[in-house]
């Protein structure tokens, strides 16, 4: 059973994975918030968690895993290759540690249901971070809809596209990835599909190699049908070196249009609203995406409440990708 966090209490953070996302993003994240920090850190290379404790203050770490739970933590940041998550989730839990769990939640569905259900048996808190639900102007773009000031839903579209040729990096191995493109950041623009615009009824797509030779894709485009009203459709991709990443809500009297927001940006994220009979509106929101995300998960680990994003956001979203991966892996067969 997790520990209940009372009024004065703090989070204390253990990072599982010591990569990238880890080093450049939670960590100096963490600093900015009064009531959580980071005390341990875990990594498979021991070299590696000494070298980022030392570097960010950490006072404990591990190449031990099991250790590294038995350590004055009260909550996990999974932040490891995506076939490790499973296994690290579930010790987790049973450890009695609430969790945030890098994206996709696991290698497949089958294991995210089992996280899910581990999680719940031992009262855990489980939440995922798909960071771009947690940004204002994503909060914003929500309300319009349920507000049905634009009229009904017509269509979504969200295009994220970067240039990530093929490396040493473990998205290049499938077995440690589960996929390309699509896992990587092709949850992301589901994740905010389903949260615009409700559950999915149906998805189809395509996905491929266009660019670069590598067992994982490289694009993928989807179209997804909500089950109350509208279309969904998006454009995720590894071998695009300049895009305009953008999101598109059309409605059946306005629509709105969110730039600068995905994908590594200068200027500030920017919501335009366009609406029958009124001139054009433009909010600009600057911040840090993680910081947003940390703040929303410290106040549901805090007090004990349920978080923005789910577990059950994560399963779904992978029983979705799955879905149109057997879709389209039916069509080359």
């Amino acid at each position: 059973m997790a520990e209940q966090l009372h009024k004065g209490k703090k989070i204390k953070w253990g990072i599982a994975g010591c990569g990238r996302f880890a080093e450049h993003s939670f960590l100096p994240v963490t600093k900015l918030l009064r009531k959580s920090s980071v005390i341990s850190l875990y990594s498979r290379d021991i070299n590696r968690s000494k070298s980022l404790s030392q570097k960010f203050g950490v006072q404990n770490y591990f190449d031990n895993y099991d250790a590294f739970l038995d350590s004055d933590i009260n909550a996990v940041f999974v932040s490891s290759p995506n076939a490790h998550h499973y296994e690290q989730v579930i010790k987790a839990a049973r450890a009695g540690k609430n969790i945030l769990c890098e994206k996709p939640l696991a290698i497949s569905s089958m294991q995210a249901e089992e996280m899910v259900r581990v999680c719940k048996e031992n009262n855990v808190l489980f939440s995922v971070n798909y960071i771009y639900r947690f940004h204002p102007l994503i909060k914003k773009a929500k309300e319009l809809i349920l507000d049905q000031k634009l009229g009904k839903l017509v269509s979504i579209d969200i295009k994220f596209n970067i240039d990530f040729p093929p490396d040493n990096n473990f998205r290049f191995k499938k077995e440690l990835s589960g996929g390309g493109a699509l896992r990587d950041i092709g949850t992301h623009v589901l994740d905010l599909l389903i949260y615009f615009g409700g559950e999915v009824q149906n998805i189809d797509g395509y996905m491929g190699n266009l660019i670069y030779n590598s067992e994982i894709d490289d694009f993928a485009i989807g179209t997804v049908k909500f089950k109350k009203s509208g279309f969904g459709t998006f454009n995720v991709s590894y071998n695009n070196k300049k895009a305009f990443n953008r999101i598109e809500i059309l409605c059946h009297k306005g629509a709105i249009a969110i730039d600068n927001l995905i994908g590594k940006k200068m200027a500030a994220p920017k919501l335009t609203i366009l609406l029958e009979d009124e001139t054009r509106k433009s909010f600009r929101k600057r911040g840090n995406k993680m910081l947003y995300v940390l703040r929303s998960v410290q106040k549901s680990f805090l007090k004990n409440e349920t978080p923005f994003v789910t577990g059950e956001d994560g399963l779904n979203n992978l029983k979705l990708l799955e879905e149109l991966e057997r879709k389209c892996l039916q069509r080359k067969s």
